[in-house]
C-alpha cells in the first residue's frame, strides 16, 4: 500500500502538534513492510523532519535571520506545491493524505481516495479571532465534503465537525494522538538553563483562545504572595512589549520567564515543574497533557472541549473563564504534596492509553478500508 503525504504543514510549521502527528505516522510506517509512504516536499525548516530516515530535502536559511525572510515563505509554498502537484498527478500511490486544508490537489487527484485529518474546529468556534481574509474554515468545509474518510483526533472534535458541517457520522473515525516522551523523562543530561527552584509550567502559544492573559491575571496575586513561586513559559516566542507591560502592571515582571527549547529540554522542564497548567478555552486534542503525564508532572487544565476526554481522572479541572476557579485549583495542587503524588501516579496510568503505535495502526486500517 502506497501513501502520499504533501508539503503543506511542513512549509507552515517549524515546530507544532500537526507536523509532529504526521512525523510520527511516517516514522511508524518506516518499520511497516505493508506501507510505503512518500512526502512531496523539497524545502522545509521543520525541526521534526530530521527524525525521518528516508527523506531527502533542503532547508531554507535555517540558521540565519534576516529582514524579509518570512515573506519568502510564500515562495517556498509555491515551490513545494509545484512538487506536490507533480507527485499527485503521477498517481503512483493508493491513498493521498494532505497535511492541512489547502484544496489545491482536487484538480490533480482524479479518482484517488484521500483521507483528511481534522485537528480542531477553532476557526469555526472562534471566528472572531481570525482575519476576515482567513480561508481555513472555507477550505476545511470543502475538503470535509470531498474526503473519502475523515479522521478526528477526539470525540469532541468529531462532535464539532458534525455540528458545523453536517457530515454523516459514519464518515468520521476518531483516532487519538500519542506522545513523544516516555516515562524516563529527559534524554538530555545537559540542560543549560538556569531554572527557578519552584515554578508553574505553561507550554505553547499565548494568544487568543490559549487564554494565557486570564491565566496570568488569575495567578498574579499568588506569585506576589509566594516569593519562591515563578512561571516558566515554553514556546510562543519571546514576550512582546505589551505582555511585559502587563507583567509590570501586575507587579510580576521578575516572576515570569520564557524559553524556546527542543523536546529533550522540554521534557526536563516538565519533570522539574511543580505543576503544568493548560488554561486553553478550546483544544482539538491537547498533546501537552500527555507530555506532562509522561514526565511525572501534575496537570491542571480547563474543563472544556477535548481536555477532560484526554486527561480523564488524572487532572484537576477549572473553569477557564473564571479567575477564582483557576487560582483556587492551582493553589489546591501546589500546596498539597499528597494530591500532587496522586496526580502523578494517575498520569502515568492514563498516558499508557495513548501511543503513536495505536495511532498508526488505526490509521493504517482506515487506509486499507478505502483502497
Amino acid at each position: 500500500m502506497k501513501v502520499l503525504y504533501d508539503h503543506q504543514i511542513f512549509t507552515i510549521q517549524i515546530y507544532g502538534g500537526i507536523s509532529r502527528y504526521f512525523i510520527e505516522l511516517m516514522k511508524k510506517f518506516e518499520n511497516d513492510n505493508e506501507v510505503e509512504y512518500k512526502l512531496s516536499l523539497k524545502y522545509s525548516n521543520n525541526y521534526h523532519l530530521k527524525e525521518l530516515n528516508r527523506l531527502i530535502y533542503k532547508t531554507f536559511f535555517e540558521s540565519y535571520s534576516f529582514k524579509g525572510k518570512y515573506r519568502l515563505l510564500n515562495l517556498l509554498n509555491i515551490l513545494n506545491k509545484k512538487v506536490s502537484k507533480k507527485y499527485i498527478s503521477m498517481g503512483d500511490y493508493d491513498i493521498f493524505h494532505p497535511t492541512y486544508y489547502d484544496p489545491y490537489f482536487l484538480d490533480y487527484i482524479g479518482r484517488k481516495p484521500f483521507v483528511l485529518t481534522i485537528y480542531d474546529m477553532i476557526h469555526e468556534i472562534y471566528p472572531e479571532m481570525f482575519s476576515l481574509k482567513d480561508e481555513t474554515s472555507k477550505r476545511k468545509k470543502l475538503l470535509v465534503q470531498k474526503a473519502t474518510k475523515i479522521i478526528a483526533v477526539s470525540e469532541n472534535t468529531k462532535k464539532d465537525i458534525i455540528r458545523f458541517f453536517s457530515i454523516d457520522t459514519n464518515k468520521i473515525e476518531v483516532i487519538y494522538c500519542g506522545t513523544l516522551f516516555d516515562m524516563n523523562g529527559s534524554r538530555n543530561n545537559k540542560v543549560d538553563i538556569d531554572l527557578p527552584e519552584k515554578y508553574i509550567l505553561y507550554v505553547g502559544n499565548r494568544g487568543g483562545y490559549k487564554n494565557f492573559n486570564l491565566f496570568i491575571k488569575a495567578i498574579a496575586p499568588l506569585l506576589i504572595k509566594n516569593n519562591e513561586l515563578k512561571v516558566v513559559c515554553v514556546g510562543g516566542g519571546k514576550f512582546k512589549g505589551i505582555e511585559e507591560e502587563k507583567f509590570k502592571k501586575l507587579n510580576i515582571i521578575n516572576k515570569v520567564f520564557q524559553y524556546s527549547v527542543n523536546d529533550d529540554i522540554l521534557s526536563h522542564l516538565y519533570k522539574k515543574a511543580i505543576v503544568f497548567v493548560f488554561p486553553s478555552l478550546y483544544e482539538g486534542f491537547g498533546i501537552p497533557i500527555l507530555e506532562a503525564f509522561s514526565c511525572g508532572c501534575p496537570v491542571i487544565t480547563s474543563n472544556t472541549s477535548s481536555l477532560p476526554e484526554v486527561a480523564g481522572d488524572a487532572a484537576i479541572y477549572f473553569d477557564p473563564t473564571n479567575k477564582l476557579s483557576i487560582s483556587s485549583s492551582i493553589q489546591k495542587v501546589i500546596y498539597d504534596s499528597n494530591l500532587r503524588n496522586q496526580l502523578i501516579y494517575k498520569g502515568y496510568q492514563r498516558v499508557k492509553e495513548f501511543t503513536w503505535e495505536k495511532t498508526a495502526e488505526k490509521t493504517k486500517k482506515i487506509y486499507e478500508s478505502i483502497m
